[in-house]
């Protein structure tokens, strides 16, 4: 689980779009930029060359 209040002043560095929470992956997702962050050890790494490109259905919510 992540902290509300982190996720609110969180965006994705690429996009600068807010991002969602993922619980069952354990990651943040920004639609805007179709890429997934993970949260490694409760941390999320925002790094867009450990994001994951998301899926056609994922993007489309």
């Amino acid at each position: 689980m992540i902290d509300k209040k982190l996720l609110e002043i969180l965006v994705c560095p690429v996009s600068k779009a807010p991002l969602d929470y993922d619980e069952q992956r354990n990651e943040l997702v920004c639609r805007a930029s179709g890429l997934a962050y993970p949260i490694r050890d409760g941390i999320p790494v925002m790094l867009e060359s450990e994001a994951r490109v998301l899926t056609t259905d994922e993007k489309l919510g």
